[in-house]
């Protein structure tokens, strides 16, 4: 398959099934299968979707029937095609803008080869896989430029509302609203109102019954009224009107500047493009949120653009609007309970059957209930909580610059703006430093609030010789980044303080915690006991897991060049301390040396921080919500790799991270009993698996190759010592490796480096299966109070990977930074 082909878009299609997250399924998959929950999805978002399409083709100005042909397609192509399983996609309020000014400028045909020209495009970028950059763009562009794209539809529907027609422009729009409000049409004006108040008021009916009314979707419920009040008064109104499709206008050939058709492409690949893929990052937090939600399938963003690429080039082509993923249908497809791709498909397959049979109702509809429909959405798109995050940010410049950009010029030229201005806004950010020097008690006190680059460099230099020679300094970096130029100067400013008598302490914020940027301006002063030389360790607090690789290696016993500490007899003093040296220190192994000063840096340096909370642990109890199981490697550092502290993690650990089956031959109860305990007693909610890069247990699988318990016909290898009956247990992965019949667990974005590598991953999907099996975890699973997780960690990138079952199998997924920001 080519790297351009959407993942799966060629196996035959199947039923996703709900299971406990990243544990394996409990049977193969069979058929097409359409759960009863997707049926009912799919009509609550088709009665949404109806109205909706009509709508924005009205407002745009193209075609009715190109509205219906793009939630057709969008349902149908992007449903099938895309990476966001649960996303709905059709014609777009965000998108009316760009097209309506496409086809005020070049015409329809010509209007359906630019969504085909975007949707090439889109393809083009899914092929690059680039679709994650789409998150990199600033939130406060996205939604100003969502926030204008309402208010350009709000003023415009305001006209069709009174009963006139819009103009090309919300300069002129406004300009011309005092004439329509003389000249307004009573009678769409009522529809209108109408309209809107049912819109306003039915999700909000009250009592039993207003529950059960609000399955209905308002969208549905106001037009359908509107429609009805209108045909029974006999009301003279602008109706929708849908031409025979025989005289259906298709994609023609583009006719234009070839510079402004370039522009129409990329306002509408970019508008499409960044609304989709934010809505199917909005989709997978929305499912996840659902109560009662089970294992949820995380969007693939690159296949969601590829689906959403050909989704456009099949509507251009057929005469439809530009498809993009639409958030009001997506929102009432996973609120309606749907659980895989299948509602979004049928929904398209409902809006072609209405498209065909249900035109003589269809025409009945007033055009003002629909323009009011499209002037509801695009005021919601004038988010007050999204005005009050980019407040609270302080990138309300870049919104307001965005939105008005859009409002006054063009989507294009509002967000290239809003691009200057967010560059803009982090230039005068990086570059704002305040510099400040204080003394107090005989101690200078330089604090430096921003980044330091090297413009802040004259300041920083005049502040730090305000220090008299001599002196007690302390340095505050209140920031998170620093340039080469600034540590230049930073350091060679303190080994002239302190080689002329000063003492120099650099710290950031918070008292104790040492900035983390070069780890040479992290010195400080020297506590009791630890060399304070240049070339000695300088370990910070927070870094005395490192195993001390910045210590100098022992020498040998009858090295000339032996270390002080090595070489003193009882009652000599230590010349880094001047204290005398005890009989058991002078008596201490290199290990034992090292246990004691990590012992004693814990004393002095970590335990005045954690003392409260393990004293508040000491009282109430340890309430653990995850079991931590993973291998006894020393490289594997659960808290490190977690963010964990004390009374997070329950931790199991055991040489190749394995779970013994019950009543396995050679059991091991230790991993059951912590099991039983963790699940029944401390009532954790999850349990993860977690294995590494480079398992020496795995290796040692792979080498001898041991008889799994479960299958004691397999030939079997010496197990006459401990370890080699523990590694028994492994064989199952051994036996699932070797099976070639079924899929094997992969790394996203590369194939495993080895067979040690493979096996690894093969493990933790087969130690997920031997929990499932244990009476306590298989209880908890039914009742859905526990969820099981695997995870591969890479020693040498230090990467973590989640598991995430995928369409096309299971799949350990890289975990980004990027994740948790979003």
């Amino acid at each position: 398959m080519s790297a351009c082909a959407p993942a799966g878009a060629t196996e035959p299609a199947h039923t996703e099934r709900a299971h406990p997250p990243h544990s394996p399924p409990p049977g193969r998959r069979r058929g097409f299968r359409v759960a009863s929950a997707d049926l009912s999805a799919a009509v609550a978002v088709f009665l949404i979707a109806l109205p909706l399409s009509l709508g924005i083709a009205l407002t745009t100005g193209a075609p009715l029937q190109a509205g219906l042909v793009a939630a057709a397609v969008g349902g149908l192509v992007a449903g099938r095609l895309g990476g966001s399983p649960l996303q709905v996609s059709g014609p777009a309020a965000g998108l009316t803008v760009v097209t309506a000014d496409v086809i005020h400028q070049y015409g329809w045909r010509t209007t359906c080869a630019v969504t085909v020209l975007a949707g090439l495009a889109q393809l083009g970028l899914g092929c690059l896989r680039v679709a994650r950059g789409a998150l990199a763009v600033s939130p406060a562009i996205v939604h100003g430029m969502l926030a204008g794209i309402g208010v350009t539809i709000a003023v415009a529907q305001a006209h069709i509302v009174l009963g006139g027609e819009p103009q090309s422009s919300v300069p002129d729009n406004l300009l011309a609203l005092p004439a329509q409000l003389a000249g307004l049409d009573p009678a769409a004006l009522a529809m209108s109102v109408l309209t809107l108040a049912v819109l306003l008021l039915w999700p909000r009916l009250p009592g039993r019954a207003g529950h059960l009314l609000r399955r209905v979707p308002a969208a549905l419920v106001a037009v359908a009224g509107a429609t009805a009040i209108a045909a029974a008064a006999g009301l003279v109104l602008p109706l929708v009107d849908l031409p025979s499709w025989r005289s259906h206008a298709l994609a023609g050939l583009p006719e234009g500047p070839v510079l402004g058709l370039v522009a129409a492409v990329l306002a509408t690949t970019l508008v499409c493009s960044v609304q989709s893929l934010l809505g199917a990052v909005a989709v997978d937090k929305l499912a996840s949120a659902r109560p009662g939600a089970g294992h949820v399938v995380r969007s693939d963003l690159d296949r969601e653009l590829l689906g959403q690429g050909a989704a456009n080039v099949v509507s251009g082509t057929l005469g439809g609007l530009p498809v993009a993923g639409v958030a009001v249908r997506s929102t009432a497809n996973v609120h309606a309970g749907a659980v895989s791709r299948n509602s979004t498909m049928l929904h398209g397959v409902l809006v072609v059957a209405a498209a065909l049979l249900l035109v003589p109702l269809l025409e009945l509809i007033p055009l003002a209930s629909l323009a009011a429909l499209v002037m509801a959405v695009g005021i919601r798109m004038v988010s007050l909580h999204h005005i009050r995050t980019v407040t609270r940010h302080r990138e309300v410049l870049v919104y307001a610059v965005t939105a008005l950009g859009v409002i006054s010029l063009g989507v294009l030229e509002g967000v290239a703006l809003g691009i200057a201005a967010a560059v803009g806004v982090a230039l005068h950010r990086l570059t704002r430093t305040r510099i400040t020097h204080t003394e107090e008690d005989g101690v200078h006190h330089v604090h430096v609030r921003g980044q330091l680059t090297f413009l802040a460099v004259p300041r920083l230099s005049r502040a730090l010789h305000l220090v008299p020679q001599g002196a007690d300094a302390v340095v505050a970096l209140d920031g998170s980044f620093m340039d080469h130029a600034a540590y230049e100067t930073l350091q060679d400013w303190q080994s002239t303080h302190t080689a002329r008598g000063g003492t120099v302490e650099i710290t950031g914020r918070r008292t104790g915690v040492r900035i983390a940027e070069p780890g040479a301006l992290a010195s400080g002063p020297v506590p009791d006991g630890e060399p304070g030389t240049s070339g000695d360790c300088r370990c910070r607090a927070w870094t005395a897991w490192r195993n001390h690789q910045c210590d100098r290696p022992s020498p040998a016993p009858d090295d000339a060049g032996a270390r002080p500490d090595e070489t003193l007899e009882s009652g000599e003093a230590d010349p880094r301390t001047g204290r005398a040296l005890s009989a058991p220190a002078r008596g201490r192994t290199p290990g034992g040396r090292q246990l004691a000063r990590g012992l004693s840096t814990f004393q002095r340096r970590t335990a005045p921080l954690v003392r409260g909370e393990l004293a508040r642990l000491a009282r109430e109890g340890q309430r653990p919500s995850q079991l931590f199981l993973t291998c006894a490697d020393s490289r594997v550092v659960t808290s490190m790799i977690t963010s964990s502290g004390p009374g997070d993690l329950f931790v199991v650990r055991n040489v190749g991270n394995l779970v013994p089956p019950p009543g396995a031959e050679s059991g091991d109860d230790s991993v059951a009993a912590a099991l039983e305990y963790a699940v029944d007693v401390l009532a954790v909610r999850s349990i993860t698996v977690c294995g590494h890069s480079g398992c020496g247990a795995m290796q040692a699988l792979l080498d001898s190759r041991p008889a799994s318990p479960a299958s004691p016909a397999a030939p079997a290898a010496p197990a006459a010592t401990p370890l080699g009956r523990w590694l028994r247990h492994g064989g199952p992965s051994l036996e699932r490796l070797r099976d070639t019949g079924a899929p094997a667990p992969r790394l996203a974005g590369r194939p495993p480096a080895d067979d040690v590598e493979q096996l690894c991953l093969t493990n933790v999907v087969q130690q997920l299966e031997h929990l499932r099996a244990h009476e306590s975890v298989a209880h908890a699973l039914k009742e859905g109070s526990l969820e099981l997780h695997g995870v591969y960690f890479h020693v040498g990138e230090a990467q973590a990977y989640l598991l995430a079952e995928q369409e096309e199998g299971r799949v350990f997924d890289r975990v980004r930074d990027v994740d948790l920001v979003v």
